[in-house]
């Protein structure tokens, strides 16, 4: 079942497993914390027990700054299913000033984002009390 965030998006169920644990636990206290490898330095985007850079299982969880820029996004005018009456959204690569790129949405204006624009990250929080989502508006900063 889908339900909608308080930005008016849909989210389908989220699965919270082992491996992402700090993540989900940080983003309900409005943290955002990532792995980071202990052996080759990369921070890891999706949350995980291990680097897929090196393999190490070697990680350290850390609290990210939840800065970003916009790497690519795209304007989504016409969805299907849950999706068609949210339009126009979002969806976009921001890659985190520590280093990974993140799939996710930018809430706000849909026609004034830019590629290489500051972003932060919110965590949006939908009706139902599961995990909030991380998402990204306009840093102002």
């Amino acid at each position: 079942m889908i339900e909608r965030t308080s930005s008016g998006l849909p989210v389908g169920e989220v699965i919270v497993t082992s491996d992402q644990r700090e993540f989900w636990d940080g983003a309900a206290n409005g943290r955002l914390v990532l792995p980071r490898c202990d052996r080759c330095g990369r921070v890891i985007w999706f949350p995980r027990h291990f680097c897929p850079e090196c393999g190490s299982s070697a990680v350290t969880w850390f609290e990210a700054s939840g800065r970003g820029t916009i790497y690519s996004y795209t304007v989504v005018r016409q969805g299907e299913g849950a999706y068609a009456g949210v339009t126009p959204f979002v969806i976009a690569y921001v890659e985190l000033d520590e280093g990974p790129r993140v799939l996710t949405n930018l809430l706000g204006q849909p026609d004034s984002w830019s590629i290489g624009q500051s972003v932060r990250a919110v965590f949006d929080h939908g009706p139902g009390g599961g995990p909030p989502l991380l998402r990204f508006t306009p840093d102002r900063a």
